[in-house]
């Protein structure tokens, strides 16, 4: 009898099974037809089981109650930690100082001039107006004492990044040691480390620089290693073959060549330490976070804005300037000495303290609160509810919550825990490795372990809502803008501005439209993600090679199928991308949501820091990071391979 060989097994099989993705499928409907009885056997009720929870609440409530007994007497909050809160102050200080001596004048030259060196007239001058409009708009001071925050925060952001990249970068050791506490860091929500940085510091600014040096170094630190990691092996080598030391090749080859790199890392610390001025301000940061935070506080739209445009010109200043010396920008006035400048800063200080003005003048100040009040009363009349045929914003938002959030949340907690954990599992193996698998499995475990199973599906339900409307929102306002060079002009300052803007400035105007609850905490959720998945929608499909669209055109193709058939397929490792950071961004704004009705996770993360319950606060910042980790080792596989593959 003739047998049949395993080579020809597999040719006579139909090519839908051939695929691998159909046979991890298949591997694990065997692994669930075998488990699944024992599982509802076991716990047939569906939700986690208590027995299979850990406590937390009393070791956590003993390690608080201790810290706050001995933060007074204590040699290591003494001899430590004090040290570092008095180092912290008196630099804040000597910056603020510094920069009330400058004056006005003084500042905004300064600003300007560095702008000048860096990227050329044009930007000196936009520099120029952006700090004017600062002191126009009645907010030099807080923006002073901002400044002065910032300055302090970034540089100690750069400096520990720059030495954890260093390490990651020359250690392939330390480099897997890192990356999971990088992840953490990057992915912990705010509000979660907030409670035990002032239980360790109490409440004043240097509670807020740390909270804003371990939110802002990741970045920092993940784009050195990767500068040194990319260095051109051939420059090494060349440098190695000259008899060089490990130091020498580090400091004339390595580092020279991560340049661009090392700024990027730069410019993403100073957009994340500007992100964290309002939230810092929670914790006694002040300056213009405070003014924000203040104006949240009496619903107070008109007073946030002005605050809050003073953070968004700082973060468009700082991010141009910075980009600009990223690309190596020269300008005709790139040999201009540091004494000059300092001349010149000097001369305007001291004539802004003969004229006795050294700060911005009262008189010339502009309100904008009041009017922009007004707008905001008028939309809230007229837009929140009556509008004829669509219908007002509140009955959007009602519609919303009943139609998709509640079926979301309803299902998600109506299926039992371990096919929750069998559906992750397939996502995750589809996309990645049985790793990627087993980490998202383990993380989504955790989530039940700390006891948070429910309110955790209630934040996936309006994250996988948000992420949803921001991707088609996200990869729609993309075409447009990649197929049209107005289009893009036009958006630019407008993605800009909301990039930029904080969250608290925004959530107000979203709460007077909607209300509150869970679909004002998508819709901020939406704004924050959606200018991250325009940009890199419309770059990814800018990016297209010229020839295969041509090659496209010659053979007769609309626009719409150069589109669907030749943009679209060749930029899928940009549009996972945009997928992979709208997951992230829009788990990010979890916590802000829970400020307006989002509740779950959220809440219980600003009710541990208003209440200084570190249990409730930490499991919920906890749950919150195995969420994001399940979500970015279900999306982020699929990017990678998408790159490799382009």
């Amino acid at each position: 009898m003739a047998t049949v060989t395993a080579p020809a097994l597999r040719v006579a099989l139909p090519g839908v099974l051939k695929h691998r993705a159909l046979h991890k499928l298949l591997l694990l409907a065997v692994v669930a037809a075998v488990l699944a009885p024992l599982a509802h056997a076991r716990w047939h009720s569906g939700t986690w089981p208590a027995a299979l929870t850990v406590d937390l609440t009393d070791p956590l409530t003993r390690v608080s109650d201790w810290i706050i007994d001995n933060r007074d007497s204590h040699p290591l909050f003494l001899y430590f930690f004090g040290h570092i809160s008095n180092g912290v102050v008196l630099c804040v200080r000597a910056v603020y100082l510094f920069l009330l001596a400058a004056g006005w004048a003084g500042v905004t030259a300064l600003g300007a001039f560095v702008a000048w060196r860096t990227a050329g007239v044009r930007l000196a001058l936009g520099t120029a107006a952006a700090f004017l409009a600062c002191g126009l708009l009645g907010m030099w001071v807080p923006t002073m004492q901002t400044l002065a925050l910032m300055a302090v925060a970034v540089l100690a952001s750069v400096v520990v990044g720059a030495l954890l990249g260093l390490a990651a970068g020359l250690s392939d050791r330390m480099d897997r040691a890192l990356r999971p506490v990088l992840d953490t860091m990057q992915v912990l929500p705010a509000f979660a480390y907030l409670l035990p940085v002032v239980l360790v510091f109490g409440i004043g600014v240097p509670a807020a620089v740390l909270a804003t040096v371990v939110y802002a170094a990741p970045p920092m630190a993940r784009l050195t290693s990767l500068g040194l990691r990319g260095a051109d092996k051939e420059v090494l080598e060349a440098v190695e073959s000259l008899g060089a030391t490990a130091r020498q090749r580090l400091l004339t080859a390595r580092l020279p060549l991560a340049r661009r790199e090392l700024l990027l890392g730069l410019n993403q610390t100073i957009m994340m330490a500007l992100s964290m001025a309002v939230i810092a301000s929670v914790i006694g940061g002040g300056g213009l976070g405070d003014r924000v935070y203040q104006a949240l506080a009496s619903v107070d739209v008109g007073a946030a804005l002005a605050a809050g445009i003073p953070i968004v010109l700082l973060a468009v200043v700082l991010d141009r300037v910075t980009a600009a010396a990223g690309r190596g920008t020269e300008t005709p006035h790139g040999r201009l000495t540091s004494s000059a400048l300092l001349a010149a800063v000097a001369a305007l200080a001291v004539a802004a303290q003969l004229a006795g003005r050294p700060d911005w003048p009262d008189a010339r100040t502009v309100a904008v609160a009041e009017p922009v009040n007004r707008v905001v009363d008028w939309m809230t009349d007229h837009l929140y509810s009556g509008v004829p045929v669509v219908g007002g914003t509140a009955d959007w938002a009602g519609r919303f919550t009943t139609w998709v959030l509640d079926p979301v949340r309803d299902g998600l907690q109506g299926l039992p825990w371990w096919s929750v954990l069998l559906l992750v599992a397939a996502l995750a193996w589809l996309t990645g490795t049985w790793r990627t698998a087993m980490t998202a499995v383990l993380a989504m475990t955790a989530i039940g372990v700390l006891g948070v199973w429910e309110p955790s599906l209630d934040t996936l339900s309006q994250v996988l809502a948000a992420v949803a409307v921001t991707l088609v929102l996200g990869f729609a306002t993309g075409v447009a803008a990649a197929r049209s060079d107005r289009v893009e002009r036009l958006l630019r300052p407008v993605l800009d501005v909301f990039q930029t803007m904080p969250q608290f400035v925004y959530l107000i105007p979203v709460v007077a439209l909607f209300g509150v609850g869970r679909a004002p905490a998508v819709a901020a959720a939406v704004v924050y993600a959606l200018p991250a998945v325009v940009r890199i929608t419309t770059q990814g499909l800018r990016q297209v090679d010229p020839a295969a669209l041509e090659s496209a055109r010659s053979l007769g193709a609309t626009g719409g199928q150069q589109l669907r058939q030749v943009q679209l397929p060749l930029a899928r490792p940009a549009l996972l991308l945009a997928l992979n950071q709208g997951v992230v961004l829009v788990l990010a704004v979890v916590i802000i949501g829970g400020l307006v009705g989002g509740g779950a996770l959220g809440y219980d993360a600003v009710f541990g820091l208003a209440q200084g319950d570190l249990a409730t606060g930490l499991v919920a910042g906890a749950a919150i990071v195995c969420l994001g980790l399940m979500l970015d080792r279900v999306t982020q596989p699929a990017v990678r391979r998408a790159q490799k593959g382009a």
